[in-house]
Formats: structure tokens, C-alpha cells, sequence
């Protein structure tokens, strides 16, 4: 099983939200319903970025690396560059 990295943007707010997940499909349906405290009254979300990693413990880091650069304009050019990984 893989476990993946993703970003997800507001469509209200433009805000972005960085997370992993082993299944990113229920995971983005979480967001969405509300379900997730953070980012609840604040969708509809949209995955933006999805990158996969072959353990856990490889996209917690990489989570924190992406989270670590604070800026959404920096994750997002990232993202855009393809440079990510």
C-alpha cells in the first residue's frame, strides 16, 4: 500500500492544506464533508498536488518539508516549477 502526499486549495478562500493519506479519494471526501476540523467551513476543497511515496514514514516527511515553507505562494510555485521531491 502507498501512501501519498497532497495539497488541497479553498475554492472559497485560495488557502491551501497540506496533508497525507493512504487514500486520498476518501480523504478529499472528508475535507469536503466537513469532517476534518482545519479545514471545515472553508471548501470547497480541491486537490491541487498529489504525490505517492512507497512508506509512511517517507510522505510524513516530505509533509513536513512542504509545511516547514510556510508561504502558500512558495508551495505553490513549487508545485508549478515541478521541482517538488
Amino acid at each position: 500500500m502507498g501512501y501519498y502526499v497532497y495539497v488541497l486549495e479553498s475554492q472559497s478562500s485560495k488557502s491551501l492544506y497540506v496533508g497525507q493519506t493512504a487514500n486520498p479519494t476518501s480523504r478529499l471526501r472528508e475535507h469536503n464533508s466537513g469532517r476534518s476540523k482545519y479545514t471545515r467551513n472553508k471548501g470547497p476543497w480541491e486537490m491541487i498536488f498529489l504525490k505517492d511515496f512507497p512508506s509512511r514514514i517517507e510522505a510524513v516527511n516530505f509533509e513536513k518539508k512542504l509545511k516547514a515553507l510556510k508561504s502558500p505562494g512558495c508551495i505553490r510555485k513549487l508545485i508549478i516549477s515541478g521541482s517538488v521531491g
